[in-house]
């Protein structure tokens, strides 16, 4: 989802920090559509970043910038515990070891999707740059290695890494995925559409979002911000909105109005409800913010971020 955007956004832009495109290759499971509109060559690749040969293929033209989004969510690599070290630190592996073998000379800018999954308990109630990795899923984990290998190969000078530790990215289009954290999107997406939504955490939950809007924003400043004000630390916490859920409902009920709100009813799920109190629930991101990172101010700039975007003709009731 993101990395559409992404894309979309380049086609729509055709430069990068002041740079024309000349060439893009997409990498997927299945192969990607190419947006309308593009000005430049799209090369799209079909295959599992694992194996060595489809890294290898994708850096056939040597780009400049590697966006790594590539992941298996959160809830799914807790269930597929093989499947999700395959992916999320196999593939990242070996992506960053098809650039190594390219030999010196070349050395692009990485970015990495990271995650706030980075953190698990204990940690304060406002969670700082400099707070310990302790990640209590195996998705945290395996992102947490990843941080720590894209520190490593910047520091070989085998790739230049920057790291973003996205916050949840909220309101997800498109049908529900398998992450944890998808019903944050569904309870504001589905009644949007008119449809009933489960939510199946508890209204006191706290968590960290900033919108899709955001998330491509953030990948491109990384793309063109100069490393070198990051030092050795190649990752840091993208900003966001920190809200409980009851809040999220609240914002939706005044951008919205009360018969979309009344959609959403409680469904408790055990496995998402331990999953995401691990997590944590604000962050001080003052390091992202002063490197010139932006997101949105309010739950409700989120909310109408998506309307925008995403829908399409008037939502079901429209508030006051």
């Amino acid at each position: 989802m993101v990395g559409s955007k992404l894309v979309a956004r380049l086609a729509r832009d055709g430069h990068l920090g002041g740079t024309s495109i000349t060439q893009v290759a997409l990498i997927d499971k299945v192969k990607a559509l190419t947006p309308e509109g593009v000005g430049f060559d799209v090369n799209s690749v079909e295959g599992d970043l694992a194996e060595v040969r489809t890294a290898t293929d994708a850096l056939a033209h040597r780009p400049d910038v590697i966006f790594h989004l590539a992941a298996v969510v959160s809830a799914e690599a807790e269930t597929d515990f093989e499947k999700g070290y395959r992916v999320n630190l196999d593939g990242t592996r070996g992506l960053l070891d098809a650039v190594r073998a390219c030999g010196e000379g070349y050395r692009p800018r990485v970015v990495f999707s990271s995650s706030i999954a980075v953190f698990g308990e204990p940690f304060p109630e406002v969670v700082g740059d400099d707070q310990c990795l302790t990640p209590l899923t195996s998705y945290g984990t395996q992102k947490a290695i990843c941080e720590l290998l894209l520190a490593d190969y910047s520091r070989r000078d085998i790739i230049d890494g920057v790291g973003i530790r996205l916050p949840t990215i909220t309101v997800r289009p498109g049908q529900p995925n398998k992450a944890a954290s998808g019903f944050f999107s569904n309870i504001i997406r589905e009644p949007l559409r008119g449809r009933p939504a489960v939510l199946p955490v508890a209204q006191e939950v706290r968590h960290w979002h900033a919108s899709p809007r955001s998330a491509v924003e953030f990948l491109l400043h990384a793309a063109t911000i100069d490393s070198a004000q990051l030092g050795i630390r190649r990752s840091l916490t993208m900003p966001g909105v920190s809200v409980t859920v009851a809040e999220q409902i609240a914002a939706l009920r005044r951008v919205a109005g009360d018969d979309v709100a009344a959609l959403i009813r409680y469904e408790p799920d055990e496995l998402v409800a331990r999953i995401v109190a691990g997590w944590p629930r604000d962050f001080d991101t003052r390091r992202a913010r002063e490197l010139g990172f932006r997101a949105e101010a309010s739950f409700d700039e989120i909310i109408r971020v998506h309307i925008e975007d995403e829908v399409a003709g008037p939502i079901a009731t429209v508030g006051v």
